[in-house]
């Protein structure tokens, strides 16, 4: 069965059969082509592709900026999935590897990557799967308690620090919740941003990864921010923040971390 799909480029490639041997280079990527219950194609996965559980017994290949070009053609792929940002897009195709682009980063690209790779796959209740997950995100928007409506957010994704704006997936999801985020969405998705900017914006939370907690007290009047006077820090772990920071199909896992994370911050102590 021929199909053409069209990539982040623009470009059109060309099937003469349904891809059958998947290589993923981008856990986001990965973890869309399992939640579309096609796990079993995936034949590599770059470094950071941890979950399912099921891609942690495929080859690794490296991660997408520096992927083992050798390793994967080896692997003789229908198709490799990479990122717009990966390397060795050029050089897998001149090799004559087919490479399709695909960079989710807010909501809209999510459901446009979702289809693409139902498309690719020929998955025909992708639309309709899609659906039903929007129909999760909204019932965990509505068990977040209305005190959440206006407090002002902070999502540190890496030291920088780097934050995750108004812009990009994971801001929209704070949107939902009712959060206002402090990083504006003209700044792009996920910039690098002033120290200072922070402490002049004195959030009322913060949300990080567990490992990066203590050096916000650190930096220079980060310890007098209201959120960590207040001990209002939603402090994730490793396997957390890969639900968070991933643009990948568990949005609704995301959105249920930070609702009971803002539950237990607002239920009195006993």
């Amino acid at each position: 069965m021929a199909l053409s799909v069209t990539d982040d480029r623009g470009g059109i490639l060309s099937f003469e059969r349904v891809p059958q041997r998947i290589v993923s280079l981008l856990p986001s990527l990965t973890e869309t082509v399992c939640a579309l219950g096609e796990c079993q194609r995936l034949v590599g996965v770059d470094r950071y592709s941890n979950f399912p559980a099921a891609v942690q017994r495929l080859p690794k290949l490296g991660g997408g900026m520096d992927p083992s070009i050798e390793a994967v053609v080896a692997l003789r792929p229908d198709v490799v999935l990479m990122a717009r940002s990966g390397s060795g897009v050029d050089q897998l195709t001149n090799l004559g590897v087919k490479v399709l682009v695909l960079e989710p980063k807010t909501e809209a690209d999510l459901k446009r990557v979702w289809l693409t790779l139902g498309q690719l796959l020929q998955v025909n209740n992708a639309p309709a799967v899609w659906q039903s997950m929007e129909v999760e995100v909204a019932a965990v928007a509505n068990a977040m308690p209305a005190s959440a409506k206006g407090q002002r957010v902070y999502f540190e994704v890496s030291p920088g620090p780097y934050a995750a704006s108004e812009a990009s997936f994971m801001g929209q999801n704070l949107a939902l919740l009712g959060f206002k985020n402090i990083v504006p969405a003209q700044w792009g998705p996920f910039p690098k941003l002033n120290p200072e900017f922070v402490v002049r914006a004195n959030p009322d939370l913060i949300l990080v990864g567990e490992g990066s907690v203590d050096a916000l007290r650190q930096r220079p009047g980060w310890s007098m921010l209201r959120a960590l006077r207040e001990q209002r820090v939603c402090a994730f772990t490793p396997a957390q923040a890969d639900v968070l920071v991933r643009p990948s199909p568990r949005r609704a896992e995301a959105a249920r971390l930070i609702v009971d994370c803002w539950i237990r911050l607002e239920r009195p102590p006993s």
